[in-house]
């Protein structure tokens, strides 16, 4: 998915149509942008996890060129927030209203 990481002035009125309320609307967008940056945060430990030594060598803790690049690529990717916006626009995010006990 390419998203522009830049800011960008969005529409209310697109933002609040799926929903019909726009704090709706930004809530549904909030919890999407929690998931996408629990996830990202799990990947990137786990590829730096790879990089864990018990030794603690001068030479590996003063630069390892690998781990840097992971982390410059993570750094780089668009924002939780905006791929959740993204997502939300696309119709790509599915939600649902919590029904109230006994009622189906």
């Amino acid at each position: 998915m390419a998203v522009n990481p830049s800011i960008i002035t969005r529409d209310l009125d697109k933002v609040a149509e799926p929903t019909g309320n726009i704090y709706e609307s930004i809530h549904i967008v909030g919890q999407r942008a929690k998931q996408i940056s629990s996830s990202l945060k799990e990947e990137l430990n786990n590829k730096l996890s790879e990089f864990a030594s018990t030794v603690d060598n001068l030479e590996e803790v003063f630069e390892n060129k690998e781990q840097i690049e992971i982390s410059k690529f993570y750094e780089r990717m668009p924002k939780p927030t905006s791929l959740a916006m993204e997502e939300f626009l696309e119709s790509k995010v599915h939600f649902r209203y919590p029904t109230e006990e006994g009622e189906e």
